[in-house]
């Protein structure tokens, strides 16, 4: 007796790769929503793509910002979630920001910029520029000269007087003034910072458009807590911007390799 041979139908084999398909898709989706969390609640990676945080941070510099250090807002959610208030324009688990901090936040006037600047003024306080020299409630922070710092990016090594500035709660950072002390933000009113708010300084005193300059004047003005995005913590990578990303054969010299891994201070 003849016993018919079991074939495999079409519908099996289409059942399989539409099995796989969607396995697939599963894990693309998975992988973003993993993505987005770590980006979210844990790290982001920011570049630096301007001078005003010379000489603590460099052009082509690349680092982490810990999203958790300040807590959470809406500004802590990446790309277009940030138009999604889930936080009543608020912030949950909040964590006040320290003096001497470097921060990422979103610019107050244009809340898709991301800016990074040192925290200087806590809510309450009463900030001037006099001299060149920075006054917090009052008292001048000491201010010592060290050896100058050298410009080896901008064309031929320019020398730039550096300084180590000393802020009331003993946290200790460089900056350096181009244009000496007679800077056009060099002298200042006193500002006294909102509850709720923060005064942000460049580290390159004379190239840095930060709290001295009032929103209405196209500048930063003082910083709602609700637009920090994270505190910067440590470089990753770093280079001087000589080699383009095709140019695998110059990688080698343009890469900054002291900066590596560094702490931010």
């Amino acid at each position: 007796m003849h016993t018919p041979t079991m074939q495999p139908t079409k519908t099996s084999t289409s059942r399989k790769s539409s099995g796989g398909f969607v396995d697939f898709i599963k894990t693309i989706v998975w992988a973003v929503l993993i993505a987005i969390g770590i980006r979210t609640v844990a790290f982001e990676p920011f570049n630096i793509p301007s001078g005003s945080m010379i000489p603590t941070l460099l052009i082509g510099d690349y680092l982490f910002v810990s999203k958790y250090s300040y807590g959470y807002s809406r500004f802590s959610l990446p790309g277009w979630l940030t138009d999604i208030d889930l936080f009543g324009g608020g912030r949950i688990l909040f964590r006040e920001p320290q003096r001497g901090d470097v921060v990422v936040f979103k610019l107050p006037r244009d809340s898709k910029t991301d800016y990074i600047k040192r925290i200087v003024g806590l809510p309450g306080d009463h900030i001037q520029v006099k001299g060149g020299i920075l006054n917090i409630n009052g008292e001048p922070v000491k201010r010592e000269r060290i050896e100058d710092f050298i410009d080896r990016e901008s064309g031929l090594p320019q020398r730039i007087p550096q300084y180590i500035e000393t802020l009331p709660n003993g946290r200790k950072h460089r900056i350096i003034e181009q244009n000496g002390d007679r800077g056009e933000y060099d002298d200042t009113p006193v500002y006294v910072v909102p509850a709720g708010k923060y005064f942000a300084m460049g580290d390159n005193r004379d190239n840095s458009l930060d709290s001295r300059v009032p929103q209405d004047r196209s500048g930063v003005g003082f910083v709602p807590a609700e637009n920090l995005v994270g505190r910067a913590e440590f470089m990753f990578f770093s280079t001087n911007g000589n080699a383009h990303l095709w140019e695998v054969w110059k990688w080698p010299t343009a890469i900054r390799y002291g900066r590596l891994f560094n702490g931010i201070e």
